[in-house]
């Protein structure tokens, strides 16, 4: 389901970048969250950030599984 992040939440395990309070996220059956929608890239050169579609969206088009819980 998709959610607004309410808290900082660690790492995303797709994208390696942290999960922020106020992130658009989807939360799988299992419980893991992900990026879910647009995510803005914190880049470190000039402190630019760079949008890209949402990790977990990006997984689904070729996985049908969690990321950390492939057998789930």
């Amino acid at each position: 389901s998709e959610d607004v992040l309410s808290k900082d939440a660690g790492e995303c395990a797709i994208c390696l970048e942290e999960l922020q309070q106020g992130d658009t996220i989807a939360r799988l059956p299992c419980l893991c969250i992900y990026h879910k929608g647009q995510v803005f890239l914190r880049m470190h050169v000039k402190f630019q950030k760079v949008a890209f579609i949402g990790c977990i969206d990006e997984w689904f088009e070729v996985n049908r599984s969690c990321p950390e819980h492939p057998s789930d």
